[in-house]
């Protein structure tokens, strides 16, 4: 007979190398797993007051130093379709499933909108937090509801589209980080959507697979075989993905900068009076993409990935990010930043 699985759990001084993606060292003074969401306030009872990280796959953050006190993991991995109407499904999912699961789930239920997010690390529950973004789609647009605790009230609470307040890789989640401990996302997904194909390659790469009409799932499998390029496994290479966010200009920057460099590769903004740049683009002019300090780097295939060759610390890998940043910087005039979360020390 299976044993069952228990509601929570908590362990003390408990390594955290396997549940962060560059694999550095580094261990939490208690280690709170949760199984069952609704058992969340019972097992916080337990820690009190105490300083909290919650850590999914841990592909969004770099751990500089050990965090303090609690780590918190999700496990609720279930799926859920909610509601079914003429064009479209409400999906209920867990805040530990793995979000890449998710997409092929969708794919395989009929449904769209999350084809281009196809392969991002990380677990559903984080997110919303960064609203992550690839090949011209962010999940905020297809995100209707998020559940979550509120550690400053001490309730449960569902926050709509318009309450998350989202924007490019932002969200209240980030700005809030120890108020909201998401538990669940429902997402409103498409039955039929209008595909987006203009993105970095994405219409070159389904004309070599032969494919003219693309579908939903087709779309998955040209953004899975163009990041399995450009981006190192993490199994095999640590890193988080895009290390540096592109910057956003307002456009008379932007002009100025194509008056010097007219190579720069320049994309929309959420606005007409700015313009997003790319960073791996200047980071490359910089003379970084490939370049390496002990086991910390930048991948030879994409300038925006941070890299651990093997031993570097959380503290080597952001000593590393903060040269290419300044080197950016001292070249171009452009300050840029990192889209992981940072923790044991500030930007």
């Amino acid at each position: 007979m299976t044993a069952a699985v228990p509601a929570w759990s908590l362990a003390e001084n408990a390594s955290l190398r396997h549940l962060n993606t560059f694999h550095v060292p580094a261990h939490a003074k208690r280690l709170l797993h949760v199984n069952d969401a609704a058992a969340l306030p019972e097992a916080l009872a337990t820690i009190g007051d105490a300083d909290l990280l919650v850590l999914g796959s841990g592909s969004n953050v770099l751990l500089a130093a050990d965090p303090d006190d609690v780590v918190l993991v999700f496990d609720n991995r279930e799926i859920t379709a909610l509601e079914h109407r003429a064009d479209h499904t409400i999906v209920r999912v867990g805040a530990g499933v793995i979000w890449h699961e998710l997409v092929m789930w969708s794919l395989t239920e009929g449904l769209s909108g999350l084809e281009n997010l196809a392969l991002i690390p990380g677990t559903v529950g984080a997110a919303p937090i960064q609203n992550i973004g690839a090949y011209g789609v962010q999940v905020g647009e297809f995100i209707q509801t998020v559940e979550a605790w509120d550690r400053q009230d001490n309730v449960w609470v569902r926050l709509d589209q318009e309450a998350c307040r989202f924007a490019y890789r932002d969200s209240v989640f980030k700005h809030e980080l120890d108020r909201y401990l998401i538990t669940a996302v429902e997402f409103r997904l498409p039955l039929l959507h209008a595909l987006r194909l203009e993105y970095a390659g994405i219409g070159e790469e389904l004309q070599a697979m032969g494919i003219e009409q693309p579908v939903a799932a087709d779309v998955a499998n040209a953004v899975i075989a163009i990041r399995r390029r450009k981006l190192p496994d993490p199994d095999v290479l640590g890193n988080a993905g895009s290390f540096f966010k592109n910057p956003i200009l307002p456009i008379e920057q932007v002009d100025v900068l194509l008056q010097h460099y007219p190579a720069l590769p320049v994309f929309p903004a959420d606005d007409e009076r700015h313009r997003k740049v790319s960073a791996a683009w200047m980071i490359e002019a910089a003379g970084f993409k490939g370049q390496r300090d002990g086991d910390a780097g930048v991948s030879p295939n994409h300038a925006l990935v941070l890299v651990n060759h093997g031993n570097a610390t959380g503290a080597d890998l952001l000593a590393f990010a903060r040269r290419v940043s300044a080197a950016v910087l001292e070249k171009f005039g452009v300050p840029i930043e990192p889209e992981p979360r940072l923790i044991g020390a500030r930007w």
